[in-house]
């Protein structure tokens, strides 16, 4: 295990062999019927085979059997690895916002997110990548040198939030906006950003 300064953990990615921040990588484990399953969590036992957070790199991990080389033994990874790394991440990203709307610190809509960018309580916005065009420039206008973050569609972000569908959220300041932008990063890698 590598450290750096701050005590935040490093790990070497399987595949690019880059050295990166934990929260930059996607863990994955050997289970006992030697098949290689996610681990976003990081906390099963079990030694960690780490790769970069990128479809492109679990892609090749799984075509060049790189699970193999680095668990010195041959293994092979889930059927649909990739698909079930983005599925996990995107879970962990819908559960945070949850969490945040219990702590009331979310707010969704357009006019109540508008509110709270001109107010200065947003600190981080989100726009459904199948939202409109006009409202989503009207936001990223708005939303100036703020984080912007376009992942998700307006389902998965009403499912968030009991709504059938919402467009446009707005995160206030604190520990579970920190972990989304965290995840939200992570899952960047296995999504496109640009409008589907």
């Amino acid at each position: 295990m590598k450290k750096r300064e701050g005590n935040n953990p490093e790990r070497r990615c399987i595949v690019t062999g880059s050295v990166l921040p934990k929260e930059k990588l996607i863990r994955c484990v050997v289970g006992p019927d030697d098949i290689v399953v996610p681990d976003v969590d990081a906390k099963l036992p079990g030694r960690g085979l780490w790769l970069s957070a990128s479809r492109d790199v679990v892609n090749t991990a799984c075509a060049k059997n790189a699970f193999s080389r680095a668990a010195r033994k041959n293994v092979k990874p889930m059927d649909g690895l990739t698909d079930r790394i983005e599925a996990l991440l995107v879970q962990r990203c819908l559960s945070l916002i949850g969490l945040m709307r219990r702590t009331n610190s979310v707010i969704f809509g357009f006019e109540k997110t508008r509110n709270w960018l001109k107010s200065g309580t947003c600190t981080v916005v989100l726009a459904a990548r199948d939202g409109a065009d006009d409202g989503r420039n009207k936001i990223k206008s708005l939303a100036r040198d703020l984080p912007l973050i376009e992942l998700f569609d307006a389902a998965e972000l009403g499912s968030a939030l009991g709504r059938d569908h919402v467009v446009h959220m707005g995160f206030a300041k604190g520990q579970l906006t920190q972990r989304f932008q965290v995840e939200a990063m992570r899952l960047q890698g296995f999504r496109e950003v640009e409008k589907i």
